[in-house]
C-alpha cells in the first residue's frame, strides 16, 4: 500500500594518509503554546517577499516538507530518515540543551516557532518525490524540503526547489553531481558523496590487499552508480591497481544478479567492487555469496548502506570495506554522538545509523543558520549557510562541519569501516570495526572540479 503523505506535530515534552585519523496527510490543527507567538519578535528586519516567505511563518509554527523513501528499494534507508527528523523536531521544539551545542542561539524552536514535518513517500522515483515537494510548498507553504537516498531523486528534488526559493536539503546523495556540475543555490548537502569515498577509501584498500589487484565493478544504471564506479576506478588506479574494463551495470531495483555473477567470476578479478546501495546492495551481497564468487575474490563496498550489515549477515560481510558517514561505536570518543546516540536510543530503543544522523544533523545545521541569520528569509538563510566556513559546528564523526560557499558541499568527517569477524561480535548493534577517520575537508574535491556554476540567489 502507498503511504499517504501526512503532518506530524512532534510532542513536546591516523596516520594513514594525510586525510586519514586511524581510531579504534496532514493532521488537524493544534493548540500551540504562547511561547511560540514571540518568533516575530526575532526579525527585526523587513525583507522582500521570497518563495514561501513571508507566508509560510506567518503563524506559530514553520514546516519542513519530507520527500522519503517509504517503500521501494532504499525504503530502509528512507524509514531511518524519517526517524531521524522525528528526533531532531521533538528536541528542537522542546529546547532541549543538547541542540544548542550544535545551534547554540536555538531555545525552543526556531526563531521560537515551532518545527512541524510533514512527510511524503517518494517511492524512490523523482517523480513522486518532485511531486510531493510540491504539494508541500504550495499547500503547506514549507521554507525547507529534505530527504533523498536516490541522486536522481536529489537532483530532481534540487532543481524543484531552487525554482522554488525553497531551501533543499539531500540526506543521501552519493553522486558528486549534486554539488558538482548539478550544484544550485538553494541546496547543501552534508553527506559524504562518490568524490570523497573513493579518494577515503582507494588508499586503505590498497594497504590492506597491495598495489597489484585487479578489480571490477557492479554498478548501478543511474546517476549515483556511474559517480561513484568513475572515481573508484580512478583513485584505486592512482594506487597501482587494474581496472577490468567490463563493468557489469544493472538496472536500479533489480532482483535476479545471476547473469552478472556470471560474468564477475570469469573476469579474473581479485576484488568484486560492489557500488550497489539498500536493498540492491543486499540483493547482490547474498547472491554473489550464492554464486560462489566471494570464494575466491574479496568484496568492497565503497559507499556502505548501514542497515546491509545486519540483512546480509557477518558471515558474508566479514572484512568487507566501506565507507559510513557516521557509526554509532564512535559516540563513545565524542560528545555530539553520545547526545545523538542517547537522544536516539531514548526515543527508539535502538542504535542509529547512517539515515537517522543524517537528518538528525542536517535539520539542527538548518535551524543555526535560520537563528544566525535571524529570519526565515530564504536568501538569507542561504547566505548565513554559505558563511558556515565562519561559524564551525562541531560534528559527531570528531572535528567540525561546515558547508563549502562555493558549491555547498558538505565539510564533515565520515568513517572507513571493516565488517567484524562473526566471534568477535559482541551484540547485534556490533557489526564493523572503525578502520579510520576519513577528514572531511582534505577528502573534498577541488573547488570548480565538476563545473559548478550557482545559480542566483532571487
Amino acid at each position: 500500500m502507498k503511504h499517504q503523505d501526512r503532518r506530524i506535530e512532534t510532542p513536546y515534552s591516523a596516520k594513514r594518509r594525510s586525510f586519514l585519523k586511524t581510531s579504534a496527510g496532514a493532521a488537524g490543527a493544534l493548540a500551540v503554546p504562547a511561547f511560540y507567538g514571540k518568533a516575530a519578535l526575532a526579525q527585526q528586519k523587513d525583507y522582500p517577499k521570497l518563495g514561501n516567505y513571508p507566508d509560510g511563518v506567518a503563524g506559530d509554527t514553520v514546516t519542513a516538507g519530507l520527500t522519503l523513501d517509504l517503500t521501494g528499494p532504499y525504503s530502509a534507508e528512507g524509514n531511518g530518515q524519517k526517524r531521524g527528523f522525528e528526533l531532531a523536531a521533538e528536541l528542537i521544539n522542546n529546547g532541549d540543551p543538547r541542540v544548542r551545542k550544535i545551534s547554540p542561539l536555538t531555545k525552543q524552536g526556531i526563531l521560537g516557532k515551532k518545527l512541524v514535518l510533514a512527510i511524503g513517500d517518494a517511492e524512490t522515483k523523482p517523480n513522486s518525490a518532485v511531486q510531493a515537494a510540491t504539494r508541500f510548498i504550495r499547500q503547506d507553504k514549507a521554507m525547507m524540503i529534505a530527504g533523498s537516498v536516490s541522486s536522481s531523486v536529489a537532483i530532481a528534488l534540487q532543481n524543484t526547489c531552487d525554482r522554488a526559493k525553497t531551501l533543499y536539503f539531500p540526506i543521501i546523495s552519493g553522486s558528486s553531481d549534486t554539488t558538482g556540475k548539478d550544484c544550485r543555490r538553494y541546496g547543501f548537502r552534508l553527506c559524504h558523496h562518490a568524490y570523497t569515498a573513493s579518494k577515503a577509501i582507494a588508499p586503505v584498500l590498497a594497504e590492506a590487499y597491495g598495489k597489484n589487484m585487479k578489480a571490477i565493478h557492479l554498478v548501478p544504471d543511474y546517476n549515483y552508480g556511474h559517480s561513484i564506479h568513475e572515481f573508484m576506478k580512478k583513485f584505486t588506479e592512482e594506487q597501482g591497481w587494474t581496472t577490468i574494463d567490463t563493468p557489469q551495470i544493472h538496472p536500479l531495483g533489480a532482483t535476479d544478479y545471476s547473469a552478472y555473477m556470471l560474468n564477475i567470476a570469469n573476469s579474473g578479478a581479485d576484488i568484486l567492487i560492489n557500488h550497489d546501495y539498500g536493498a540492491d546492495a543486499v540483493n547482490s551481497a547474498k547472491q554473489a555469496h550464492q554464486f560462489g564468487v566471494l570464494k575466491n575474490m574479496k568484496m568492497c563496498v565503497p559507499y556502505m548502506p548501514a542497515y546491509m550489515l545486519e540483512e546480509v549477515g557477518p558471515e558474508i560481510m566479514e572484512g568487507v570495506y566501506g565507507t559510513m558517514v557516521f557509526w554509532h561505536a564512535y559516540s563513545e570518543q565524542n560528545e555530539i554522538a553520545r547526545d545523538f546516540v542517547e537522544a536516539y536510543e531514548a526515543k527508539f530503543g535502538a542504535k542509529p545509523r547512517d539515515p537517522e544522523h543524517n537528518a538528525y544533523m542536517t535539520t539542527l545545521l538548518w535551524a543555526d543558520a535560520i537563528e544566525r541569520a535571524g529570519t526565515f528569509h530564504p536568501a538569507e538563510v542561504v547566505k548565513a549557510l554559505e558563511d558556515s566556513i565562519n561559524h564551525k559546528r562541531p560534528y559527531t564523526m570528531g572535528g567540525e562541519a561546515y558547508f563549502r560557499a562555493e558549491d555547498h558541499d558538505g565539510a564533515a568527517n565520515f568513517t572507513i569501516v571493516r565488517g567484524k569477524k562473526p566471534s568477535d561480535i559482541k551484540d547485534k548493534d556490533d557489526l564493523v570495526d572503525i578502520v579510520a577517520i576519513a577528514d572531511g575537508v582534505a577528502t573534498l574535491p577541488p573547488v570548480g572540479y565538476a563545473g559548478c556554476k550557482m545559480t542566483d540567489y532571487t
